[in-house]
């Protein structure tokens, strides 16, 4: 079900029971036999809820005597206890609920868990959920009750080798309910997607589709409207609930950075009615240009994890969202990157409404397991899941496929296939992914781009670290780029580590200085690239990750960040905010 956003719903944040459970004691007998699978587990199953029926019953656990923790919220900032915990924690939420109208059906949903959950109401198990940044939802209808309900869930964000992400990664692995969940009732039959978009190479016809969900489905009548400049299609379902739309549209005025218009788009059926807030506009690629309703951009970016270092933990709320797209706003920004994984919601809805272009990532990250056949498995699922969730946000215009990846020819099956994926859903949209660079003919101060993914993507994009990683800044005035794709050209990471406070002079590592002066030399060497149309610096903010563990410059922290993890600027952020403020977008 997508756009629960902006459907009535009940919300079941705040204060759950919680109890850890690094052994999975709850979960598995001492034979190590799941109790869900067991045609009676007792009480000894944390989903039962159990309490005891007399003094003398053994139960080794009680949620409603047990700690608690907010949701949203991972549970490494909220308990010190738990900050570098990794395995399962038990959640349990009771709840009253009482439907509107008894003919209505009633789902959960949550916005994001990481990483497994198995998920319980009243004792009975409604499924598994693999990966830790996308929506989900359960059909509850018949297992509430007007009084005391209880939803429990296992949490697990234990790394895997064959998961997506895999063992190693550079951010911290927030454990916990991360985003929102709420019951949502909806109609008997009701409208379960939909995408409203223009035409890639069209910009006066409207297209997509509407899917329904529920009994009698078969030849509904839908209404697609658009009050504000008396647009309506009439149209009407197939057996199996589904209708596709392409009709021309006029007079409507196109969402861009400049002029983020937003229309209210209705859609209706005899029983349903969904509202959201749509942009329209066009996007596509002529050789090395990025044209957004016809017109080259630049896009004048910036890197982002889903943090919010001043409260401490993953970012989740509202205000988390203004917090990090008006930093990049200030900083000139007209784009962001999401990395390295789905964020929130509220990121893409607010973008929209900010005029601030975007580039979603699904999480395969460095190395995965790419002759796994459910390792793709999982990373379809993940890409998909965003790709359904936002395909209708106009600030959306690349859909990334990975970071870092080793070239092989299993991986680049494995890419190829997501990219081809991404296109079948949506295929109004760029394809990339962040490439890195290699010598050009054994050549160290030539680089180009050999990867044969880059054949693929409609964004040659990658990540490049001449200066940090890669020799000392000094030598990015020596570098010439060899690049033969005709695509545009984004570079997608360059940065340095830098401590706020810390200064020396520009050879001094982790010095505001050393930042400084890379930036300053990236950008002169980037602008000799004829493809450049933009940029995504590594990375806004300072973030943790355990691979970090300098006691003196990092304490847990990655120190790339143009802001410290207080939120205060270093010298390179003034560099980069008078390079964009200069930079012509077209």
């Amino acid at each position: 079900m997508i756009n629960t956003y902006n459907r009535s719903s009940i919300s079941l944040d705040g204060s759950w029971n919680y109890i850890v459970d690094p052994y999975e004691n709850g979960y598995f007998n001492y034979r190590y036999q799941p109790f869900d699978q067991m045609e009676d587990s007792g009480k000894n199953a944390y989903f039962s809820n159990a309490k005891q029926d007399d003094k003398s019953e053994l139960v080794e656990y009680d949620f409603d005597k047990s700690d608690t923790l907010i949701v949203p919220g991972d549970w490494n900032s909220q308990k010190e206890k738990l900050f570098y915990y990794e395995g399962t924690v038990w959640y349990k939420k009771s709840f009253d609920f009482k439907k509107t109208l008894s003919s209505n059906r009633v789902f959960v949903y949550f916005g994001a868990v990481n990483y497994q959950s198995d998920v319980y109401l009243n004792g009975e198990k409604l499924g598994t959920h693999i990966g830790g940044f996308t929506p989900f939802n359960y059909e509850v209808t018949g297992l509430l009750k007007e009084k005391d309900n209880f939803l429990v869930l296992k949490v697990d964000n234990t790394r895997k080798k064959d998961a997506v992400p895999t063992l190693n990664t550079d951010w911290w692995n927030y454990g916990g309910i991360t985003r929102s969940v709420k019951l949502v009732e909806v109609a008997n039959s009701f409208i379960q997607d939909y995408m409203v978009q223009l035409a890639p190479t069209d910009k006066s016809r409207l297209k997509g589709f509407v899917r329904l969900n529920g009994k009698n489905i078969k030849n509904r009548a839908v209404t697609l409207s658009i009050p504000e400049i008396d647009f309506k299609s009439n149209l009407r379902t197939d057996a199996n609930g589904y209708v596709e739309l392409d009709t021309k549209i006029e007079s409507i005025t196109y969402w861009s950075p400049e002029n983020p218009k937003l229309y209210r788009v209705v859609l209706e059926t005899r029983q349903d009615k969904v509202v959201d807030d749509i942009g329209f506009r066009t996007l596509r690629t002529d050789g090395p240009n990025i044209l957004v309703n016809d017109e080259p951009v630049f896009l004048k970016g910036i890197s982002i994890h889903e943090e919010n270092p001043l409260r401490g933990g993953r970012a989740h709320s509202l205000a988390d969202a203004e917090q990090l797209l008006n930093w990049a706003k200030e900083l000139g920004c007209n784009f962001v990157r999401l990395a390295h994984y789905p964020h929130n919601e509220h990121m893409l809805r607010l973008a929209d409404k900010m005029g601030i272009l975007v580039w979603e990532e699904n999480p395969v990250y460095w190395t995965i397991s790419w002759n796994n056949a459910e390792t793709y498995k999982n990373a379809e699922s993940q890409l998909s899941n965003v790709i359904a969730r936002d395909k209708n946000r106009a600030s959306v215009i690349i859909w990334s496929m990975a970071n870092e990846t080793p070239n092989s020819e299993a991986r680049l099956k494995f890419l190829t296939s997501l990219a081809a994926t991404a296109r079948r859903l949506d295929p109004t949209r760029l394809i990339s992914a962040a490439l890195e660079q290699r010598d050009y003919q054994d050549n160290p101060l030539v680089q180009t781009i050999d990867d044969p993914f880059a054949e693929i993507v409609d964004v040659l994009a990658f990540n490049e670290y001449i200066g940090w990683y890669n020799g000392l800044p000094e030598k990015l005035g020596r570098v010439d780029w060899h690049i033969t794709q005709n695509k545009p050209v984004v570079i997608s990471e360059f940065g340095a580590g830098a401590k706020k406070g810390y200064h020396g002079d520009k050879l001094t590592r982790w010095s505001e200085e050393y930042q400084e002066d890379l930036y300053q030399e990236s950008l002169k060497m980037l602008e000799e690239i004829d493809q450049l149309r933009g940029m995504s610096p590594w990375i806004l903010v300072d973030f943790r990750s355990p691979r970090r563990p300098h006691p003196v410059i990092q304490e847990g922290w990655n120190r790339k960040g143009l802001l410290s993890d207080k939120g205060e600027k270093k010298k390179a952020y003034y560099v980069l905010q008078k390079y964009y403020k200069n930079k012509s977008v077209k």
